[in-house]
């Protein structure tokens, strides 16, 4: 059995830090990605928001909960893509995938597959992952959410 053979060759995407933003009592990192180094489009990323808005748990601190989390922008040629992550659990994070047509990001649904996220969605992931890491799981001084939310990433991929 081969791999499915890809469409185009690989091809690195910018991945940039937007913002933080307060999403109700959520405070997310908002993330954008988008191919061969142009930005990505704005009404890609305010929709991966509101889809997120919608999708985080609440309340947004609970005893599983910190309320803090990040939030994927892709802006890929043929659909676009909004994760929508959390951190529970102490070292957990949680995420809903929604995507829509590239041309139509206001109607992002439930993506219909098991995916986990691309390779430059997982990119952010893996350095969302070792800030985690550092400032709350590995903390000698205890949790400390505010170094966590000032922690950015920014690469092409």
């Amino acid at each position: 059995m081969h791999p499915p053979s890809p469409d185009l060759p690989y091809q690195p995407r910018s991945v940039r830090f937007k913002r933080r933003v307060q999403l109700g009592d959520w405070v997310v990192k908002l993330y954008t990605i988008a191919p061969h180094g142009r930005p990505a489009r704005t009404e890609v990323a305010e929709a991966a928001l509101r889809a997120a808005r919608e999708v985080l748990p609440a309340p947004a601190v609970a005893p599983d909960r910190y309320g803090v989390g990040f939030v994927i922008a892709h802006d890929a040629p043929r659909l676009c893509y909004a994760l929508a992550c959390w951190w529970a659990e102490r070292n957990e994070v949680h995420q809903r995938i929604l995507s829509a047509p590239a041309d139509r990001p206001e109607h992002l649904a439930p993506h219909p597959s098991e995916a986990a996220g691309c390779v430059w969605e997982l990119s952010v992931t893996d350095f969302e992952r070792r800030a985690w890491i550092t400032h709350v799981l590995a903390n000698p001084r205890g949790p400390d959410l505010d170094a966590y939310l000032a922690q950015e990433y920014d690469d092409d991929v």
